[in-house]
């Protein structure tokens, strides 16, 4: 363990990966991803545990065979990149041994890793063989860029330089920002074929439709795996009814969020598909959505509600306005007519009680900006700073809402950097797009899946450390590149 390396590290590979994104020629960009790969393996070794040598050894000789062959199927064939990311996001791993450098227990995408050293060794090949695309991530290109930078510049004052919260951001930038930053640029390298987004969906809605299954097997059985919290938290509810799911995903939100995005996906085809294949779409969504309801993901209902709001506004346009004004107005009305509701939204308890505890964590990641607006406390730092300024010690390590935590730890450079790219999020998918042709309708689902994602981090926050937020930004850079011919 060498907690010294992680600062450097986080630089070097930060400014590496915004080298890599923005430039042109193949020079710089070797450089840059060759900064990206040695300042990783600094961040690694600042959070390796000690001991168990040779494990990690063959762990390692392991994961460089697994992705050498990988990389040689990417080069091959592209689309097998987003297959494979498709296939490993559901795959999270808890991971203890984090806790003896300072960081909380953490669930790792640990296959998706094995694909992101894949990603990087194609990418490394192409490059290095005159490959001459650049800038791939189109508008996204440089909010991307700019803000991984900023992300891993700010590593360097998390608490004032204190390891704890140092760890934590070397955690945050060396399993998420970093490794999903270079596979979101790897998927914008596709070349657009209509044929993979279909091979695409299908998996997703396959993939959905076997963990709603799951999820309902478990309500009837009364059998959680993976999270013993939620095995608790289902013995002190209050109703025999409330009893919540996880399918194969360790948090029930997080299985929740996979399904509303699938559901979203398929809402596309009811809307604005054709034939038989509508009706297909929406049997799966109406399965799916049966296993959603035992997740009891509050932050899932939400962020399904605001991907049907989105896909109506693009049906109808302003026609839309006014029913989804009356539903809105309607939902007001029985939310407040309902005694206990009323009195779980307005009593006492207030928002503290309605929302899960999550509204003072929101309200003091606030005041972390106010506090901090320029630098923020830096990244990772959210708990620490969170436990210095209450003096109540929190296990959570974000505010349960990602541009709250992204301000109070990166300032007010980092909102803004996240609000650009948001901004880009809402708007590039659906710009001029009917969904008259199967790359519009194909296009609308990215971008139904991002408004669902990005939503959902509002109540739960984990919208860096989600891949398939990263992937669907990838995927909606291609699409936007489709030919001409396929737009008529």
């Amino acid at each position: 363990m060498s907690p010294e390396l992680a600062r450097p590290g986080a630089l070097l590979a930060a400014l590496g990966f915004a080298l890599l994104v923005t430039t042109a020629t193949q020079r710089p960009r070797l450089a840059g991803l060759a900064c990206w790969a040695v300042g990783s393996g600094m961040l690694a070794l600042s959070l390796a545990p000690s001991g168990h040598h040779r494990v990690l050894a063959v762990a390692a000789l392991v994961g460089v065979c697994v992705s050498v062959l990988l990389a040689w199927l990417f080069v091959r064939s592209p689309w097998a990149l987003a297959v494979a990311l498709l296939a490993c996001a559901p795959a999270r791993i808890p991971v203890s041994r984090l806790g003896e450098v300072g960081g909380a227990k953490a669930n790792l995408l640990l296959p998706l890793y094995l694909v992101v050293a894949a990603a990087g060794l194609a990418l490394a090949w192409e490059l290095s063989h005159g490959d001459v695309r650049a800038r791939e991530l189109g508008p996204f290109t440089w909010p991307v860029a700019l803000f991984v930078a900023w992300d891993g510049v700010a590593l360097s004052w998390s608490e004032a330089g204190g390891k704890v919260g140092r760890h934590a951001g070397a955690v945050d930038l060396l399993f998420y920002v970093l490794p999903l930053g270079l596979l979101a640029l790897s998927l914008a390298r596709l070349p657009w074929r209509i044929r993979w987004a279909k091979v695409l969906y299908a998996q997703l809605a396959l993939m959905a439709l076997v963990f709603a299954l799951i999820g309902v097997w478990q309500y009837l059985t009364r059998d959680i795996y993976w999270n013993p919290k939620v095995k608790v938290d289902n013995a002190y509810a209050p109703v025999s009814w409330f009893y919540r799911v996880n399918s194969i995903f360790y948090d029930p939100s997080i299985y929740g969020r996979f399904l509303v995005v699938a559901i979203v996906a398929s809402l596309v085809l009811v809307l604005f598909g054709h034939g038989s294949v509508r009706w297909l779409a929406a049997a799966g969504a109406s399965v799916t959505m049966i296993g959603l309801v035992p997740s009891f993901s509050q932050s899932s209902f939400v962020a399904l509600g605001a991907g049907i709001v989105a896909a109506l506004i693009v049906l109808w346009r302003r026609r839309a306005l006014a029913p989804l004004a009356v539903a809105a107005a309607a939902l007001v009305v029985v939310s407040l007519g309902v005694p206990q509701l009323r009195h779980r939204i307005l009593g006492h308890a207030g928002l503290t009680q309605a929302t899960g505890g999550r509204a003072p964590l929101v309200s003091h990641g606030i005041d972390l900006f106010l506090h901090h607006p320029l630098l923020g406390v830096g990244t990772g730092s959210f708990a620490a700073a969170y436990a210095r300024e209450t003096g109540k010690p929190t296990k959570l390590a974000a505010s349960h809402d990602a541009p709250i935590t992204v301000a109070a730890e990166t300032g007010l450079p980092g909102l803004v950097l996240l609000c650009w790219l948001l901004a880009l999020v809402f708007t590039v998918p659906f710009r001029a797009n009917r969904g008259e042709t199967a790359s519009g309708r194909a296009r609308l689902a990215l971008g139904l899946g991002l408004v669902a994602i990005v939503v959902h981090s509002l109540f739960y926050n984990a919208l860096l450390e989600d891949p398939l937020f990263w992937g669907l930004i990838a995927l909606s850079a291609v699409a936007l590149r489709e030919p001409e011919r396929e737009r008529v």
